[in-house]
């Protein structure tokens, strides 16, 4: 051992000298590195420098000064060049004239450059520096330099030191390990390697040969010894030793909690497996503090009578742990039943039959009375007499049921043959439980936060021994567990149905009609809560329709109710034909305006709209040009007539309630028959797969020409929808129509009042040509008092426009932003009734603004039946 270790020192001093080698060698290369920048600088700016390099015979001048500048500084050469590298000094005053060795382009572009290169006094390093005049132009070059064998010599004057340090740190070492040795035999008393083989031999016979179970445990939980009785008791495995308590196999749960709390334990019973074991534990104190554990353990056979006690408590308590798991997994009232019932069955009772109140089924509390509904039956046979699954009953005020449901207090009936009471509800099916075998029962009634939602009939048939009271507090606890489960179900089926009663009266119940688009949409809410999806088709003025799909994050019934506002918001927006970016600019700051009024209402109870996202599209038939702007959604995708499907490329705006960021607005062109596809995340992404993959799965579902919405919004749901949707999913198809320019007349206005009367006279040949003869009074009265408005209160150009659709519209159009207001007028007011007359003539009538001004439009209905 003395020698090996003597071995790795002298390993590692050899090593340290090969490192403090290299690293003095780089410090050396770096400082000479260092110093002939230093120099070749000082050199560079020194004064006179750039007179002397303007003389006719600079090196008469510089020779002299760099050779003496070059001793006192302890470099071995300095060089003034000009800037093709000719050198005007040098230690050898032959090469002088002579080119310059190495790079000098970095330093003619003003940087300071060192390199390695063989010079004339062989390998050097030197460093070049530009020297600069007042203008900053290189006016000449300065190099200052050692030759390697210096820098080396250094080196080889400090090697000896680094070795008599290296020499002293091994002799010291060799000297440490002599007295580590020393003292190591010394603890071992001077055994040598055969009599510590042969102590160990004698520990280890002695240590499994006793009929008492030996642990030891270190003071991180680790085992470090078990001997052949403890892995007996245990069921430790071969290889136990070395692993965390915490992970060994086999080891029962209490006996591994014990082991790692490291308390004191005197005589206490584990039971472990079919085993009850009396554990004594103490701790291990090495240098007066403790480092781990010693345990002793040791079969006890004389407890063998309480083991049958054990072994029933043991199952109880399995029993009430198994409840707590395995019900209450969904909020579903009458899985929450059923999984009761298997529960029990059969390790509690061979039959278990639930029956809730009616109301509870519904989500409601339950009312007064003793009508139940079998929700749930389990047994381990299936042709029992029982009343069968989904039998409304009710039960007798003398029935152990009907008394339970009224007290909320558990029954026990430990014969039925001798229970009158519970016969008189229907003699014959009772006088056929008994027959069949069935002879105890226990009726334990649902009590969840105070009400009674049901009861739950325990029954046994095999076992001759009636149930006892322990049977009976048995089956409350079970009762009580699964009552606050089955309680949570009914809150969340009333909750589920409110917020989705909500959530579809919220919606759009039928689109409104409108010829800019062919519409197929479909909506689905999630399995585990509604959330805050929704869709919304608005026709505009101008038979222009906008579409609008948006997203509220989270479920239940602020969800829906947010999702209400926000939808309401939008359409009140759209009424005032905003464009798409203005109208999410004030959609944002009204999620700003209720985060603020919810969060700040004083009673702590506000959550405020946790997230939002909507996409508003407006599309306009004549034009069709669809504009659109997104604030945190999904992009859409178009489908061309011939099938070809992309994303659109939208900007992306910040989710509803951010602020402080603007939105952006992008113009698409449609042909005729392309479909636009808005939607929800929910479509698109669930756990299986991310959005990428959904985009295109939906990309490979729409691209097929020839379909109308409806086939193709079927084609989507088919490839994308989830069996069970963990988000709702939203889903909006429009396909896109135009207005032919047979249905659009439209004349440039002169901007003078003359041209008044030629928009009345082309207007009214247009609506004879149309067969809109009826409609022409009233338009020529729009036409004027709108042509007249624009000539006299706005700007150049003026236009008109009729829109032959569902309706006539006019339209007027001029440049300027000024908006109309409808007002009274005096008696004696000469003019201010135009509007006022194209509002009493018209059905409806508004102002949108463009880029270029504003358009005031009116529409009237068509002639006919309506």
């Amino acid at each position: 051992m003395f020698v090996l270790q003597v071995a790795i020192v002298v390993l590692l001093a050899a090593g340290s000298l090969l490192a403090l080698v290299l690293q003095s060698r780089h410090d050396i290369d770096r400082e000479a590195r260092s110093r002939s920048v230093a120099v070749a600088q000082t050199f560079a700016h020194s004064l006179g420098l750039q007179d002397a390099l303007k003389t006719s015979d600079p090196s008469a001048i510089l020779q002299p000064l760099a050779e003496t500048t070059r001793k006192d500084a302890g470099v071995d050469f300095i060089v003034v060049m000009d800037t093709n590298g000719i050198r005007y000094s040098h230690p050898q005053p032959e090469r002088i004239g002579q080119r310059f060795v190495g790079t000098i382009e970095p330093s003619l572009a003003g940087q300071v450059h060192t390199e390695s290169v063989q010079g004339p006094l062989g390998k050097e390093i030197q460093a070049v520096v530009p020297v600069t005049a007042p203008d900053g132009k290189v006016v000449g070059l300065v190099s200052a330099g050692l030759t390697v064998k210096n820098v080396s010599g250094v080196v080889d004057r400090q090697l000896p030191v680094i070795l008599l340090a290296i020499a002293t740190g091994l002799a010291l070492a060799t000297v440490g390990t002599a007295l580590i040795s020393r003292r190591l035999r010394r603890q071992t008393h001077g055994l040598g390697t055969q009599e510590m083989t042969r102590m160990y031999e004698h520990h280890d016979a002695v240590l499994h040969s006793v009929r008492e179970g030996v642990l030891i445990t270190d003071g991180d939980g680790r085992l470090l010894l078990a001997n052949d009785e403890a892995k007996r008791l245990l069921g430790l495995p071969e290889d136990a030793e070395g692993q965390h308590i915490g992970d060994v196999p086999g080891l029962d749960r209490r006996m591994a909690d014990l082991l790692l709390s490291g308390r004191v334990a005197t005589d206490e019973v584990l039971e472990t497996g079919d085993r009850l074991l009396v554990v004594n534990q103490r701790p291990t104190h090495t240098r007066g503090r403790a480092e781990g554990t010693a345990v002793t353990i040791r079969d006890s056979t004389e407890m063998r009578l309480l083991t049958s006690r054990a072994e029933t408590a043991r199952r109880r308590l399995k029993l009430l742990y198994d409840a707590g798991v395995d019900i209450g997994t969904t909020l579903d009232v009458v899985r929450t039943a059923e999984e009761l019932a298997a529960v029990a069955v059969p390790r509690f009772a061979d039959y278990v039959t639930v029956d809730l109140a009616e109301r509870v089924l519904d989500g409601d509390e339950p009312g007064p009375g003793a009508d139940m509904r079998r929700t749930a039956v389990g047994g381990i046979r299936s042709d029992h007499p029982l009343y069968p699954l989904g039998r409304l009953i009710d039960f007798l005020p003398s029935t152990p049921q009907a008394r339970g449901y009224g007290t909320g207090e558990a029954e026990l009936v430990p014969d039925l043959a001798e229970a009158p009471g519970w016969q008189a509800q229907d003699p014959p099916r009772a006088r056929a439980i008994v027959e069949y075998g069935i002879h105890s029962l226990i009726a334990a009634p649902l009590t969840a936060r105070g009400v009674v939602l049901g009861v739950v009939n325990f029954w046994r048939s095999q076992k001759p021994e009636p149930f006892d009271e322990d049977d009976m507090s048995l089956a409350e606890e079970l009762v009580a567990r699964a009552a606050i489960s089955m309680d949570n179900a009914r809150r969340y089926t009333r909750e589920h149905a409110l917020a989705e009663t909500l959530q579809r009266s919220l919606l759009p119940r039928a689109l409104p009609e409108q010829s800019a688009v062919d519409v197929a949409h479909f909506y689905l809410p999630a399995q585990s809560g509604v959330g805050g999806d929704w869709f919304d088709v608005i026709p505009l003025p101008g038979s222009r329709v906008a579409l609008v799909v948006g997203d509220v994050v989270g479920h239940g019934l602020h969800a829906a109710a947010t999702m209400g506002r926000l939808r309401t918001a939008v359409h009140n927006f759209s009424s005032l034909d905003l464009p798409p970016d203005d109208l999410l600019a004030r959609l944002d700051d009204l999620v700003q305006r209720i985060d603020h009024d919810d969060i700040g209402d004083g009673d702590g109870g506000g959550v405020g709209v946790l997230g939002a996202t909507c996409l508003y599209a407006v599309y306009d038939p004549v034009s069709q040009i669809c504009t659109m702007a997104r604030a945190g959604h999904l992009p859409p995708l178009m489908v061309a007539p011939d099938g070809t499907t992309q994303i659109v490329e939208l900007p992306t705006g910040p989710p509803l309630g951010l602020g402080g960021m603007p939105f952006e607005t992008a113009e698409l062109y449609l042909e005729e028959g392309s479909q636009l596809v808005l939607y929800t995340d929910g479509l698109v992404e669930e756990r299986t797969r991310d959005i990428a993959e959904g985009l295109e799965l939906l990309r490979g579902a729409l691209s097929h020409p020839g379909r109308d919405p409806q086939e193709s919004c079927q084609a989507v749901l088919d490839a994308l929808l989830p069996a069970r949707p963990g988000d709702d999913v939203a889903l909006l198809i429009a396909r896109t129509r135009t207005l032919g320019p047979d249905r659009v007349a439209q004349w440039d206005v002169p901007f003078e009042p003359s041209a008044v009367g030629a928009v009345r006279n082309a207007a009214a040949r247009k609506l004879d040509e149309w067969g809109l003869e009826e409609l022409g009074f009233a338009t020529e009265l729009i036409l004027s008092e709108l042509v007249t408005n624009a000539v006299r209160h706005g700007r150049a150009p003026v236009r008109v426009r009729l829109l032959h659709d569902h309706t006539l519209t006019c339209e007027v159009w001029d440049g300027s932003s000024t908006a109309p207001h409808l007002r009274y007028a005096a008696t004696t007011d000469e003019g201010g009734r135009g509007l006022f007359l194209v509002a009493q003539v018209s059905d409806h009538w508004g102002t949108r603004y463009t880029p270029e001004g504003k358009v005031i439009w009116a529409e009237l209905m068509l002639p006919g039946p309506a």
